[in-house]
């Protein structure tokens, strides 16, 4: 229910929840595969991470941003700090956090915004150690997945906290800012393209 409450309300066709973003993030980096990604220099260190985690090389680039960003060239988008009504972009994979310090504070959780069909049944595998919606045991593991599920108890939160919650949103500022990775030894020798 708060998957189809998120998919309505942010104007998708599916909605699959995580755990956290961080773990959305890697899901949608481990479904396409990515290879060489680039994100601004300045965001939360568990981007590159899931990049990284995922087989990607990672690339940094020097600007500012607002709300979302792209991890460029593919069509994952950082949506971490915003949640308005609508705010799908058609034809991606969009990653929310809920972390008690973004917009809808269940406190942790994730979520990927998709249309695409097959990428939504992947990522519902992906996310629960690559099971299916029956007992494990009698499932056919097809796919090496993670245990990056959102408990019942957090989606029971966040459908609470949807009922009251505002049809639009500014996007949360950008303060405290976030540190330049590069300073981190794990991302000093990043190549920084322009």
């Amino acid at each position: 229910m708060f998957e189809e409450t998120m998919a309505d309300y942010c104007g998708s066709k599916y909605a699959v929840s995580t755990d956290n973003c961080t773990d959305a993030l890697l899901l949608c980096c481990e479904y396409l595969k990515v290879d060489e990604v680039t994100i601004p220099s300045k965001t939360y260190l568990s981007v590159p991470q899931s990049i990284m985690h995922a087989g990607g090389t990672v690339k940094f680039k020097d600007y500012l941003w607002s709300g979302i960003y792209q991890l460029e060239p593919y069509p994952i988008w950082d949506a971490a700090k915003r949640l308005t009504s609508n705010m799908y972009i058609p034809g991606s994979y969009m990653c929310l956090s809920f972390h008690i310090k973004k917009h809808l504070k269940i406190g942790k959780g994730g979520l990927i915004l998709t249309d695409d069909k097959d990428a939504y049944d992947w990522f519902k595998k992906g996310r629960y150690e690559g099971r299916g919606e029956v007992m494990y045991h009698q499932d056919n593991i097809q796919i090496n997945g993670w245990n990056a599920y959102m408990t019942p108890e957090q989606a029971a939160r966040g459908l609470m906290l949807m009922q009251n919650y505002p049809e639009n949103n500014d996007d949360l500022p950008e303060k405290p800012y976030y540190r330049d990775l590069r300073e981190f030894d794990l991302f000093k020798n990043i190549e920084v393209v322009k």
